[in-house]
């Protein structure tokens, strides 16, 4: 009963896209699925196809328009091609704004001198890139990355923490695991319980589970969190002076899904009401300072074959596009 419910909602979402299937495609569809272990029923195989081919004809689309300069970045076909826009968003964001009780506030130092590029990879500050997979924990991704960096900071040692620690033991009255959450929720947990357990010692699973967490498996903790002033000026400030820091974007558009390689701008985006959290790594430009893209270096968690191995190049001093500057927050350790 239940996988006929679900043929019936996937079959009026996808209605618009009906009605022709092209066989030229057949050859990409086939290699798709083989890349990326897809099988599906008799009755399934059609609709995801129909999905999969708008997917696959839209982002050629944009290719074109990029070679002829009517973009900054190329798209490519990825896992997420035969996810219709309601599950891609139910299954691979994850941001709930929440209310929360106001903690200290960044301060924007009027003659804070910056550099004009930061990437604090290179200074050893970030874990690899991780994989939520079908599981709304883009908000523990988040946190994780930034509380890593803090206590690489604090005591010269990169220890990929535990977003499984967070899911099976955060009050799902305040966040709701799989179904989103908000970083700072994430940070108040780390400091109300003593601490937060290596990704080793409590790996990920991908669902909500019995929480495990005890003080000995402690690696990072928690003082107190900050939160940047809603502003491109001040998030540039916070990343060059703290390190990573834990932001929100709108994912909502198929270009933030297909994204594969270039400066990341959607008109398109909204600055609020956003749905996905990720971490800023660093900023820079691309080509001449004066006249070149000038980007935020992001670190996604929808693994390394997303975008430039995991990363997304998102367009910086655009009038807070995509509202990476709304919700932007980091923990003190």
């Amino acid at each position: 009963m239940i996988a006929v419910l679900f043929l019936a909602a996937l079959c009026l979402e996808v209605e618009s896209a009906l009605p022709t299937l092209g066989p030229s495609l057949d050859a990409e569809w086939h290699k798709w699925k083989i890349k990326h272990g897809k099988t599906y029923s008799m009755n399934e195989e059609s609709l995801r196809r129909t999905v999969w081919e708008k997917n696959f004809k839209m982002i050629e689309l944009h290719n074109q328009e990029y070679l002829k300069g009517k973009h900054d970045f190329t798209m490519a076909m990825n896992a997420f091609g035969d996810l219709t826009d309601t599950e891609f968003k139910k299954k691979m964001t994850g941001f709930q704004r929440q209310r929360i009780k106001k903690r200290h506030t960044f301060q924007d130092h009027l003659f804070l001198s910056v550099p004009k590029s930061v990437d604090w990879r290179e200074r050893g500050f970030v874990t690899p890139v991780k994989n939520q997979g079908h599981c709304a924990s883009s908000w523990a991704f988040s946190a994780t990355g930034a509380l890593e960096g803090q206590m690489f900071r604090k005591t010269g040692r990169l220890i990929p923490l535990s977003e499984q620690n967070l899911l099976d033991c955060m009050d799902f009255n305040v966040t709701h695991g799989c179904r989103g959450g908000f970083m700072q929720r994430a940070f108040q947990y780390v400091k109300d319980s003593g601490g937060l357990a290596t990704e080793k010692s409590y790996p990920y699973k991908g669902l909500g589970g019995e929480c495990r967490f005890h003080a000995g498996i402690s690696a990072a903790n928690v003082s107190d969190f900050v939160q940047v002033p809603g502003c491109e000026k001040a998030l540039m400030k916070a990343v060059a002076k703290v390190g990573p820091i834990s932001v929100a974007v709108d994912a909502s558009h198929s270009s933030f899904r297909f994204y594969e390689n270039g400066t990341y701008y959607e008109p398109q985006c909204r600055r609020v009401h956003l749905n996905h959290a990720v971490l800023v790594v660093g900023y820079g430009f691309e080509g001449e300072e004066s006249n070149g893209n000038s980007y935020w270096l992001v670190k996604n968690s929808w693994g390394e074959e997303w975008g430039m191995r995991g990363y997304v190049k998102m367009a910086k001093d655009w009038n807070n596009n995509c509202g990476i500057a709304t919700y932007a927050t980091y923990p003190i350790v």
